[in-house]
């Protein structure tokens, strides 16, 4: 017999909604299971709900085959925007599975590795913007760290900048979907008929609606109009195909999701990394033991995926504050029939909605101990995370319609969190503040402020990154071996839904040829009833809660269903994917694959190698595994060639020249004019000005792309170390992924021109491999040297593989194919326009100063030449150029407002991108507001830049003219630096700050952080508010950092 489930009293027609918590329901549901227990059932205006809270039954409602997710409440009223959705269908509407296959690959571990750069980019934006607003202004974090990932998952998604960093209050974009979502939770907690009464807010919340749909809407017909070939989401949902049902996915159906990721991808980590902060800044200690963690990893250098795999507290910090605040508190499941819980005590009707109060199931002290309400990371260390029952830790939801974005959201964390702790200390406003909860559709920190500063001794990059810059990519797409008599067979089978397991598989097929097989790649399905045995098989394959991956649901129970031996001469080795975070479940396929074989007679050839996607090991164990494999089949099967052959191979021809090189994203373009701005004697400035084609057009601030050629110099010296010709072609094979050009005879001297960066410093897999190539006691010394010292001798000495080739000429031997692989691919490089469009918008100018460095090591005799600037010089009107125009991030429409007065500060080729203002207020017409113009150099008669130009602005009244000459500061009223001169006419940078005038810096990172403390002690700030320039001068502060 069962046991009614407790109710508040109610009220007839409203139910119980009078005992709901409007501002926290998370606090209200809380209380109620304190009230009633473990379970309880709200009559909400005649829905009935019932609230589960123990761990109990928390996980007895975990069961896909007994229960499903239920689409109510807020999460419901989110329909209204994104529809069915990937997180808000109905389970038996068919997009969710078509969009759930298409998008699992798309959230696979190497497309999320592949967004690391991107993430980055973003945090950057974030912890430049409060280490210059300085330790006196109080922060937001729920505010910045909403923009972080908004922005984070825009970008990552789908190519697109939201740019929330730029403008002082929300974007109206953010500020939309903030308002919905505020909305949507309201609604779910209000009478329907109420509702239909609120005439202000309906229309409110249709607009908020109608601009983001017509905002995504416009992201996808702009990527249909102007296709990529980023690997991004927006690109898996426009080309791919459902293998299950030969469909893609309509653009609705993309706008629908690009919305659900906006708000899914958001709103959690939001709020998770408000959470962390408030427990990092609450508990000294545990600051102080992750911010130990992170110097020892990562000291003075930025943090790198593989450095997160080294950093288990950060994991035990981010655990057990997910822990305590799962910011998704509460998810609804509905039981598939009649049913009972709790061992047969409570009955439920078929699809009843049940609450899972995961806020308090995370608390309970049966599974956590009488400490569970206490912060201590600790708890998740030395397997107490692993060794944890099964459901007991649920932030990311269960199951088929569990969160796909986790490994997204876990790297975005672990990177903002990492760089926060490297860079900054964090204080709270108010030292008695006390954790306070606030509630939209999650939950986040309520009042919660902070004063952030740069830590002492902290690091310093510069800023924030400019987008990347596109690279070379030939021959991406190699075509995968298949069987033929030219060597032993070889069978490599996958079973994969998100991709890595196909994309290992694949790199295993692709070097096959090298050990003298010939691969045949396939998916596990392909194979079912037959094992081949004429050749060794590799299986490389994933468990998907517990279960095979689709295209392996066919192997799988025959291979189960097997009973004798049946597999004798199968010879065969497994690779398995997984996360270890589901330990009941982590490896289980992989696992019985390698079992089941050995059972049924087959041969393992190695041990079964275990990827761990939670932990950031994967790639590194695949490798392992790799090897392993090699040696083995080398030994199996007789065959000679070992795992340091080359990666490609290469045939010489003669007499022959390829030099075209094509490039995706970059137009060429002609040069028009180029020459010297400065004079002997300092170092050397120029002018170069380009001949756009048609169909390209610029902006004031804007950036151009340069994709350069190595300097010949350099070309020549690794000519010399080959004892190659320039001539000398050779064409490169390769059977796998590769930057460079295959399959077409190509010189040498075009090659390592165009192709591969020369001057990169070695990194320490290249001195693993030399070390490999050498005999010589010396040169083993001084690479083990460089390897225990990387950053004292590597990094601060600019060493490149080149270099210690040259150190070495007799001791390290190495082939070509060998060093050309050792070699990143050419990168483009950023510089800023120096020209407007009204004076030709066909055309623009770069303005740029030619980098031509003594060596900073003893054992070099060279200078260091830096790629594009020499490259740039050397070319003559008339050659063509292959380049881009990117917008700049900044906000510039202001400028375009002449009347409005500006200061402008520059040291050097940091006049680049002012000259081009400069350039269109001289060509306007009608009443210009001031400019003062604070330009630094060494000499007025060495390298005061456009001075003809400059002196005919300054009679004409465009600009008013304050130089300085660090050479020759009796000429610039004693002044040697801007600084300097900025003080001396103090009283008229006070005055334009008094008209609402706009401030403008260019110049590398000393100077830009100087002119900022000189400007805040100008403007009458505290001294201990050094970075806080943005904050006091909103909207009107802009700064080009140069690299």
């Amino acid at each position: 017999m069962t046991t009614p489930i407790p109710q508040p009293p109610y009220i007839p027609f409203l139910g119980n909604i009078a005992v709901l918590d409007r501002e926290l329901p998370t606090r209200g549901y809380h209380n109620l299971s304190q009230q009633y227990g473990e379970i309880y059932q709200l009559n909400l205006v005649g829905r009935v709900v019932v609230f589960a809270s123990s761990y109990a039954l928390v996980n007895e409602l975990s069961d896909d085959t007994r229960f499903r997710k239920s689409v109510g409440g807020a999460l419901k009223e989110t329909r209204n925007l994104v529809n069915d959705g990937i997180f808000t269908a109905f389970n038996d509407e068919p997009s969710w599975a078509i969009a759930h296959r298409l998008l699992m690959p798309a959230f696979g571990a190497v497309p999320i590795r592949d967004m690391f750069e991107d993430m980055r980019d973003i945090t950057e934006q974030l912890i430049l913007k409060w280490e210059r607003f300085g330790p006196n202004l109080a922060i937001d974090p729920t505010d910045d760290l909403t923009r972080v990932a908004l922005d984070t998952i825009a970008l990552c998604s789908m190519s697109y900048r939201l740019n929330s960093f730029y403008t002082a209050t929300q974007p109206a974009f953010v500020s939309a979907m903030m308002d919905f979502l505020r909305e949507c939770n309201l609604r779910a907690n209000r009478p329907s008929i109420l509702q239909v009464f609120m005439k202000n807010t309906n229309d409110k919340y249709a607009a908020n609606i109608k601009l983001l749909r017509e905002t995504a809407d416009q992201i996808v017909a702009e990527r249909r109009r102007y296709p990529s070939d980023k690997k991004d989401i927006l690109n898996s949902m426009l080309q791919d195909k459902d293998l299950k049902t030969g469909q893609k996915m309509s653009d609705k159906s993309i706008t629908d999701n690009l919305l659900t990721f906006l708000i899914a991808g958001h709103e959690t980590t939001s709020g998770v990394l408000c959470f962390v902060l408030y427990y990092l800044i609450k508990y000294p200690d545990v600051m102080q033991k992750l911010r130990n963690e992170v110097d020892k990893i990562l000291g003075d250098l930025p943090a790198q995926m593989s450095d997160f795999p080294k950093m288990p507290y950060l994991n035990a910090v981010l655990r057990e504050t997910m822990r305590l605040q799962p910011t998704a508190a509460i998810r609804v499941v509905y039981p598939l029939e009649d049913t009972t819980l709790g061992r047969g005590k409570y009955f439920v009707k078929a699809g009843q909605p049940i609450a899972l109060q995961i806020w308090d199931s995370h608390r309970d002290t049966d599974v956590w101990g009488n400490d569970a309400e206490t912060f201590r990371p600790e708890r998740m260390m030395d397997g107490g995370f692993e060794s944890a029952p099964r459901n007991a830790w649920q932030p990311f939801g269960y199951g088929l319609r569990g969160c796909i974005g986790r490994p997204f959201s876990w790297q975005e964390m672990s990177l903002v969190i990492t760089s926060i702790v490297q860079r900054l200390d964090l204080q709270l406003v108010d030292p008695n503040y006390e954790l306070e909860i606030m509630q939209a559709i999650t939950i986040k920190p309520k009042d919660f402020r902070i004063y952030a500063k740069p830590r002492e001794g902290a690091p310093t990059f510069k800023g924030f990154r400019p987008p990347k810059a596109s690279r070379i990519s030939v021959a991406v797409t190699p075509v995968m071996p298949s069987a033929s008599s030219d060597g032993q067979p070889m069978y490599v089978f996958y079973g994969s839904n998100m991709g890595s397991s196909e994309g290992f598989a694949k790199r295993i097929a692709a070097e096959a040829s090298l050990y003298g097989f010939s691969s045949n790649l396939n998916t596990l399905d392909s194979t079912t009833e037959k094992l081949p045995t004429d050749g060794p098989i590799v299986i490389v394959t994933a468990s998907f809660e517990g279960e095979p991956a689709d295209n392996a649901a066919r192997f799988f129970p025959w291979l189960s269903s097997l009973s004798g031996d049946e597999l004798v001469g199968v010879k065969f080795a497994v690779f398995g994917c997984g996360n270890h975070e589901w330990p009941t479940t982590y490896q289980r396929i992989p696992k019985l694959c390698d079992d089941i074989i050995e059972q049924r007679g087959g041969t393992r050839l190695v041990q079964r190698g275990v990827g761990d996607a939670a932990d950031g090991t994967m790639f590194d164990e695949f490798e392992k595994f790799k090897r392993r494999l090699w040696d083995t089949l080398c030994k199996e099967y007789h065959m000679s060639i070992s795992p340091s052959s080359p990666i490609l191979s290469l045939e010489m021809e003669k007499d022959q020249r390829s030099g075209v090189l094509g490039l995706d994203g970059l137009t060429m373009a002609t040069i028009a004019d180029s020459y010297v701005l400065s004079r002997p004697g300092v170092p050397v400035k120029r002018h170069i000005e380009i001949e756009l084609p048609q169909d390209v057009t610029y902006r004031c601030g804007d950036y151009m792309s340069i994709l350069p050629l190595n300097p010949p110099r350099d070309v020549q010296r690794v000519l010399s170390y080959f004892h190659l010709t320039q001539d000398q072609e050779i064409t490169l094979a390769s059977p796998g992924p590769t930057t460079l050009p295959t399959g077409r005879p190509i010189s040498v001297y075009a090659l390592l021109s165009g192709y591969v960066e020369l001057s990169q410093l070695a990194s320490q897999g290249n001195l693993t491999t030399l070390a490999k190539h050498t005999t010589s006691i010396a040169a083993k010394e001084y690479i083990d040297n460089r390897i225990a010292k990387y950053r004292t001798t590597i990094t601060n000495e600019r060493t490149s593989v080149l270099d210690i080739l040259e150190l070495f000429p007799h001791d390290i031997t190495i082939p070509l194919s060998t060093y050309l692989g050792m070699l990143p691919p050419m990168r483009a490089r950023q510089y800023s326009i120096s020209s407007s469009p009204m004076w030709n918008s066909h055309r623009v100018t770069l303005t740029y100063s030619v980098v031509d460095s003594p060596p900073l090591s003893s054992t070099k005799s060279h200078n260091f030449l830096g790629v594009a600037t020499n490259y740039m010089a050397s070319l003559q009107p008339g050659a063509a150029i292959l380049m881009n125009v990117r917008p700049s991030t900044a906000d510039y429409r202001v400028m375009s407002d002449l009347s409005r007065p500006i200061v402008m500060i520059c040291a050097g080729s940091g006049f680049a991108p002012m000259r081009g203002f400069l350039q269109e207020r001289a060509i306007s017409r009608g009443a210009l507001g001031k400019v003062l113009l604070f330009f630094g150099c060494r000499r007025p008669d060495g390298d005061l830049l456009y001075t003809d130009e400059l002196t005919q602005w300054v009679k004409e009244g465009v600009v008013d003219l304050r130089s300085t000459y660090s050479r020759a500061k009796e000429q610039s009223a004693g002044c040697q630096y801007v600084q300097e001169r900025l003080r001396l006419d103090q009283d008229e940078v006070r005055e334009a700050f008094d008209q609402d005038a706009l401030f403008f810096v260019c110049g590398f990172q000393h100077v830009v952080s100087s002119v900022k403390g000189t400007l805040l002690d100008i403007l009458g700030q505290p001294k201990d508010t050094e970075t806080s320039l943005e904050h006091v001068l909103v909207g009107r502060y802009f700064a080009d950092v140069l690299e």
